[in-house]
């Protein structure tokens, strides 16, 4: 019994949220490296671009919700994604027009595109700031738990409770679901394939008659798509504040380089190399070895490889180790 107490403890506190952690970081990740693999350049408004679509969801979910309008035991921001989504698009596109498309088309170098991109990060991060406020929002509605750890332990009779938020089933599903799209649609559709071309070799691919305006919109789009609904998920399963999402912008790079900049597919599980990594070195085990080992030798002391305090750190270690070591992340070799 003492065994299987023990892995629930490990399910309920670093199994199951280090997949959640692992699923938004990866969606923001595939959103930095789609931007760096097609138009070239580290944007660091990505955190703060999640934080605008997470807001203008925030803001469709209250209007919905003044009318009476909700999704049942489902959270009625889904409801709201797809028309966030739409102002997400927009906004990227208004920022494309009349900020990047300049330097893009004096042929500018990458350095000064990510410095234009700090630039845009403060002013999303400004702008959001000013319409919903720098407090914590929670928007989350409709059932809960799936299981509450109380339940759990009547129903096993075990000492350890497994409880089961129903925004980590909708974060892992969510997040499958939309990078297998993402997927099928880079590696079969025309336009996937185009889009592979144009960032392999652009000459190239514009003597093949592929239209540059087209890859740079569409890159966008998919980009206001992925930036939304991570900073969605993120926000229900955690709550929103705007100056978070700025916090997660070093995770999220850290996923990025380390499954190997330009790499959607390395992106992905870089985000949950990331999340178990965090997880795995600030958790307190000191539960866990007194399930596990006798009691004579059960710990005294937390048993805490790193404070939480210090969970920035690993991702920015892991970023550094990576960078100095495979610089090239874990997936070598540019698929975009």
């Amino acid at each position: 019994m003492d065994i299987l107490n023990a892995i629930i403890l490990l399910l309920n506190y670093i199994f199951i949220p280090a997949l959640t952690y692992g699923s938004q970081l990866a969606l923001g990740a595939i959103f930095v490296t789609l931007i760096y693999g097609i138009l070239r350049f580290a944007n660091f408004a990505t955190g703060d671009m999640m934080s605008f679509g997470t807001m203008m969801t925030i803001l469709f979910t209250w209007y919905f919700q003044s009318l009476g309008i909700s999704l049942g035991v489902l959270p009625t921001a889904l409801l709201a994604i797809p028309f966030a989504v739409i102002c997400m698009i927009f906004y990227m596109l208004f920022i494309d027009k009349f900020v990047f498309k300049y330097y893009r088309f004096n042929k500018s170098p990458p350095v000064m595109l990510a410095m234009v991109s700090i630039g845009v990060m403060f002013v999303t991060q400004a702008v959001v700031r000013i319409i919903i406020g720098p407090d914590d929002r929670r928007f989350f509605d409709g059932e809960r738990f799936l299981i509450k750890a109380g339940e759990f332990k009547e129903m096993t009779g075990l000492n350890e409770g497994l409880a089961l938020k129903s925004t980590q089933v909708m974060t892992i599903l969510i997040t499958v679901v939309l990078v297998s799209i993402l997927f099928w649609f880079l590696n079969k559709t025309k336009t996937g394939k185009s889009m592979k071309a144009y960032s392999d070799n652009e000459d190239l691919a514009l003597l093949s008659g592929i239209d540059p305006k087209r890859i740079v919109m569409i890159t966008w789009i998919i980009a206001g798509i992925l930036a939304t609904i991570g900073g969605v998920l993120y926000g229900l399963d955690k709550s929103f504040k705007p100056f978070t999402y700025f916090n997660n912008m070093l995770p999220i790079f850290a996923a990025a380089i380390v499954g190997g900049i330009g790499n959607p597919f390395g992106a992905f599980l870089g985000g949950y190399v990331i999340a178990f990594s965090e997880i795995f070195l600030t958790y307190a085990y000191k539960k866990f070895f007194m399930y596990v080992l006798p009691a004579s030798m059960e710990p005294e002391s937390l048993v805490q490889l790193l404070s939480t305090d210090y969970k920035f750190a690993v991702s920015f270690s892991i970023l550094v180790i990576v960078l100095l070591y495979r610089p090239s992340g874990i997936f070598k070799g540019k698929v975009l």
